[in-house]
């Protein structure tokens, strides 16, 4: 989950470990005796270049963010098969060219392909996840205050299962500034995204955005690493769901003039808060079995547009 994941063939099953990682960790767990507090080699920090050449090219920010989206991957015609320094400089800077090149970086990997056998590309790993997440919110979040002011939120979560200063912070910091994105794909994307760059924390987590489990998908669970269970950090898992202001025939305005309990109260709203407590019981049942986890907290969250956030805590039982 941390370092492997990565596969170079179209009909390998085997998925390999990224050797200078592995070595990295063994190397800390030799001499230390303890897991590395970073995740991350920082002989491999030059990754963060690479995906700042690509967020800064057309479109390259939409492909970032779809490439968190680990449930359905990036599909592609083809690989591209050269990169030369005339090609990087010549070639046409389109999704493919983009995708290739992060999976010739060792960012993307090849997990399956589409009934046309177009290759599927996927962030192999943990680490590999934290180093998009960390460029898209330099990016959304750039100030000084925001960086003061999130981590101090997640905290807040971490600590105390306490969703409603994030959920204020999203409202109005986060959500203005994605709202302008033109992105292809649907919002209730971005709302996850928006979730999982915000509590990124391999210090602390094992977090994984779209576990497999109980023939579905997680949308985002957040479960202390082993070597930090003695913090007083909460196991923690959300299922996102979405309504359109479209659904609701309300405008932005009217949705944000609105207060979580009046919006919770509307029908599609709680339609979709119970799928998501619905999904979060089933899914969050197995992941217990699964870590030996006996007090895991289960959230229900509900974007609205991209101009609100409607959440509640979901019982186990």
């Amino acid at each position: 989950m941390t370092y492997n994941g990565y596969r170079f063939a179209t009909k390998a099953h085997e998925r390999l470990y990224n050797p200078t990682l592995s070595l990295y960790f063994l190397k800390t767990l030799q001499t230390k005796g303890v897991y590395p507090e970073q995740m991350l080699d920082e002989n491999l920090a030059m990754d963060r270049g690479k995906l700042r050449y690509i967020a800064e090219l057309a479109h390259g920010e939409e492909v970032l963010a779809q490439a968190l989206n680990g449930e359905t991957g990036i599909p592609i015609p083809r690989l591209a098969k050269r990169f030369g320094v005339a090609d990087v400089l010549a070639a046409v800077k389109d999704e493919p060219f983009m995708v290739s090149l992060l999976y010739y970086f060792g960012v993307l990997t090849l997990t399956g392909e589409t009934d046309f056998l177009e290759p599927i590309l996927n962030i192999p790993n943990l680490v590999a996840r934290s180093l998009y997440v960390e460029r898209l919110r330099e990016m959304w979040m750039p100030t000084y205050e925001d960086r003061q002011t999130i981590p101090r939120l997640a905290e807040q979560f971490y600590l105390q299962g306490d969703l409603a200063p994030l959920v204020e912070f999203i409202d109005q910091r986060y959500f203005p500034i994605l709202s302008n994105r033109d992105y292809r794909w649907s919002n209730e994307l971005m709302v996850k995204i928006a979730f999982l760059t915000l509590l990124f924390d391999d210090r602390l987590y094992m977090m994984v955005s779209e576990t497999e489990m109980d023939h579905g998908y997680i949308d985002l669970s957040l479960i202390v690493r082993t070597d930090r269970r003695t913090t007083r950090a909460l196991d923690l898992l959300l299922e996102f769901k979405y309504v359109s202001l479209q659904d609701l025939k309300l405008t932005g305005e009217q949705v944000k003039a609105q207060s979580m309990a009046e919006l919770a109260a509307l029908a599609a709203v709680q339609a979709q808060l119970a799928a998501a407590a619905e999904q979060a019981r089933r899914y969050g049942a197995a992941l217990s079995v699964r870590y030996g986890l006996t007090d895991l907290r289960l959230f229900a969250v509900v974007g609205i547009g991209l101009e609100r956030v409607v959440w509640q805590p979901v019982s186990l039982i």
